[in-house]
Order: structure tokens, then C-alpha cells, then sequence
């Protein structure tokens, strides 16, 4: 029996591999997402994206996720729920395996994304929406005149912390060590902690996050050995992206952090393997962006599949 080789198969089926495959079914290139997880990915698990452009009153994360699913499948996307834990190049075509099963292409198109580093603590993803945020720019603006418990000691702590000033009355940053940012950070640091805006506090464990009717109203830490409870109205973890990427490691050329290395037109080290979205090395993790470089991806897609037919 004769395997069908698909046009692209896209792993993930979050915002950018949905844009994508809005721009390669309506070219008629035979498109199939998988994903493993939630379709809408990260976006659709946020309770309210503020910043996506179109949206002047902002958009439910679920909602947004669901018209790009709706677009994407309405030119003819095909999701399939799956697991991919292997990549081959098999020259004229690549070989991925989901679920156990082999499912063979002409190009790929790795949108996986990647996943904050939570500190597994009770209350974190219970209270995930509602109190606990993981995204400044994304979640701070519904904190204005609020109190805020952020954790982290690293360069995107301190300045997910400062941006957190615009909106917050105050933000207790609760770090396990010492801070461990870059000196210009620091050096800003001191501005807020001199004005009273941040208080660090060193040496800090987050132990428990606590909630009334639903909602965040405390953190329990643990410092230097002695318990203590912060009164606060939310909870902003900073430590660290983890990329999905674990599937092509040492198939795949990946940066320090894991992220997939690209070049211009987002095709990765193996040919005919391209990458966008939160999974790629210089992504700026934001949805708006993540949708463009879907749609230039697809486009690098089409003359990529124009290509092999002009070499048949």
C-alpha cells in the first residue's frame, strides 16, 4: 500500500502554525496539524489577551483561539490530535512520528511553542488565569493599583518587575537567592526599590499561593527559615522558558536555551524544516508576532514545495 506524503505537516496547532495553514490550504497545499495539547496552544489557556491588534476591548485567549481554528479548517486545515517524538530526513521527504505511527512529508513546519517554567507549588495552576500569570505585558495592565508577588531573581524577573510598576501600587519580588540579573538591571532595580515601588526579598522560597472566592489574595513564602504570608492580589512567575523542542534534540540545530535555530526565510538546519512561533531561537513571544512569522513561514513553505516540483 502506498504511503501518502503530505505537503506539510505542521507540529503544534497553536497561533502560528494556525496562521499558517490559513496561507498554505488556500493555496491548495495539502496541510495536517498535530498537536498534543490544546489547540490555540498558550493563547488559549490566557483569560484575556490585551494586546493582540483588531481587538480594541482585548479577546478571550479560548475565543481567539477558536476563530483561528475555525479560519484555518474552513480553507481546509485538517488538526489531528497527536504526539511527535521523532523527526527523519528521508531526502525527498521527512518522516515524523506521532503517536507510534509514521506520517511522511514534503516540508514541515515545527510551531511547538514554548512553556514557562512553573515552581510547582500548590495554588499555581489551580489558580493559572486567575492570579497567577506567567506574561507582564500580556496580564499586567488588570492589575492597576494592585498589589503583586513577583518570583524570580533573572533578567526577565526584574524586568517583567519594572514594567509591572506602570500598572501595580506595589510588587514584593521574591527571590530564592540573590538577584542574579544583569548589572543594568540592577542598577534600574534600585530606582524602583528607592521609591519605594519593589521591595526584594532574598533568600525567599514560595511555598504555597492562597486564594478567597476564587481569586489570589495571598503568597505563604518561606525566608531565611521563617514563614511569612504577602498579602497580594496576583502572583507573576519569571523562571525561564522551557521550548518544546525535546523531539528534535540533536536533529535540529538548537541555540543555549533549545530554542530551533533559523535563518531568514525560517528554515531550520535540516532542509525543508521550518520553524516559527515561541519555539524559534530569536521569537519574541508574543501572539501578534507569532502570527507573522506563521504567514512567512507558509509563504518560505510554497517556494520551498515550487522548488522540488521544478526539480522533478
Amino acid at each position: 500500500m502506498t504511503v501518502k506524503i503530505r505537503d506539510v505537516v505542521m507540529v503544534g496547532a497553536g497561533p502560528s502554525a494556525l496562521a499558517a495553514a490559513v496561507y498554505t490550504t488556500r493555496e491548495d497545499i495539502d496541510t495536517v496539524l498535530y498537536e498534543k495539547g490544546v489547540v490555540g496552544g498558550m493563547a488559549a489557556i490566557t483569560d484575556k489577551v490585551d494586546n493582540y491588534p483588531g481587538f480594541a476591548e482585548g479577546i478571550e485567549g479560548l475565543k481567539l483561539a477558536e476563530e483561528l481554528q475555525k479560519q484555518a479548517e474552513r480553507f481546509g486545515a485538517e488538526i489531528e490530535f497527536g504526539d511527535v517524538t521523532e523527526l527523519r530526513d528521508e531526502g525527498d521527504h521527512k518522516v515524523l512520528v506521532v503517536d507510534g505511527e509514521e506520517v511522511k512529508a514534503r516540508t514541515v513546519l515545527i510551531a511547538t511553542g514554548s512553556d514557562y517554567n512553573k515552581i510547582n507549588v500548590p495554588g499555581e495552576a489551580e489558580y493559572y488565569g486567575r492570579g497567577v500569570h506567567y506574561c507582564a505585558t500580556c496580564d499586567g495592565a488588570f492589575y492597576r493599583d494592585k498589589k503583586l508577588a513577583v518570583v524570580g531573581g533573572g533578567n526577565s524577573a526584574v524586568q517583567e518587575a519594572i514594567f509591572l510598576t506602570r500598572f501595580a501600587s506595589h510588587i514584593d519580588l521574591l527571590v530564592r537567592s540573590e538577584i542574579k540579573a544583569s548589572e543594568v538591571l540592577q542598577h534600574e532595580l534600585k530606582e524602583f526599590v528607592h521609591e519605594g515601588k519593589i521591595t526584594i526579598h532574598k533568600g525567599t522560597t514560595t511555598e504555597e499561593i492562597l486564594a478567597t472566592d476564587g481569586k489570589v489574595s495571598s503568597v505563604k513564602v518561606n525566608q531565611n527559615g521563617t514563614e511569612k504570608e504577602f498579602k497580594v492580589d496576583g502572583v507573576f512567575v519569571f523562571v525561564g522558558l522551557k521550548p518544546n523542542t525535546q523531539f528534535v534534540e540533536g536533529t535540529l540545530d538548537l541555540d543555549t536555551s533549545g530554542l530551533i535555530k533559523t535563518d531568514a526565510m525560517l528554515e531550520t538546519s535540516m532542509p525543508g524544516v521550518f520553524a516559527s512561533g515561541d519555539v524559534r531561537s530569536g521569537a519574541t513571544m508574543q501572539i501578534a508576532s507569532a502570527v507573522g512569522e506563521g504567514a512567512s513561514a507558509a509563504l518560505a513553505i510554497r517556494e520551498y514545495l515550487n522548488e522540488l516540483k521544478r526539480k522533478k
